[in-house]
């Protein structure tokens, strides 16, 4: 097939399957890559895996933090905001946390000191479960993210202190599982892989 019919062809089935169809098909199709980091008795980290979806959506810049506000917000993930990530290393001992990266990129540690670095770039979101320690190492000028949590929680903000450990440990034990993904609803993603 040359060119030329292959883009006449391309157009007829679009004009058939609209592309929010299409762009719905391919993210339910979405397979986040996982990581599990082991409890090192300063970041407690999860029995839960951190999720990974690399090049989840297309929309870049403004109109990406609003497409991922939209999303996560449809999926009961709320009280957004639009920052990047501290440079140092931190938890959230009573919620979940989905970051949704729109423009830029960045080098990360996940899973505290002995965890591991991870290239991230616009277009990625990450799940993180609580207790799972997270840095920026170093980011571009215009690295922002979307951050939001599960039916809208207020986040805490633990540093690397083991002084706060074992009350972290409590505190992460009552997390529930969400009652849905972020990014992609009530049936896959974190649904299944958390279960």
């Amino acid at each position: 097939m040359n060119r030329k019919t292959f883009v006449k062809t391309s157009a007829w089935a679009l004009a058939f399957f609209p592309f929010t169809k299409i762009n719905a098909m391919l993210i339910s199709d979405l397979i986040p890559e996982t990581y599990f980091f082991e409890n090192d008795g300063v970041i407690p980290n999860s029995k839960y895996p951190l999720l990974v979806y690399r090049n989840a959506f297309s929309e870049r810049g403004n109109s990406g933090a609003e497409w991922l506000e939209s999303k996560f917000k449809a999926n009961n993930w709320y009280n957004s905001w639009r920052y990047g990530i501290y440079p140092f290393h931190h938890y959230h001992s009573n919620t979940h946390e989905v970051l949704g990266i729109f423009q830029g990129s960045a080098e990360i540690m996940t899973g505290g000191p002995k965890g591991k670095k991870m290239k991230i770039s616009a277009g990625d979101i990450i799940i993180i479960p609580a207790g799972v320690g997270h840095q920026c190492l170093s980011h571009s000028d215009d690295f922002t993210v979307v951050g939001a949590y599960p039916d809208g929680m207020e986040p805490d903000l633990v540093r690397e202190d083991k002084s706060k450990y074992t009350t972290s440990v409590h505190t992460i034990e009552k997390v529930k599982i969400p009652s849905s993904d972020p990014l992609l609803g009530t049936k896959k993603g974190l649904i299944q892989i958390w279960k």
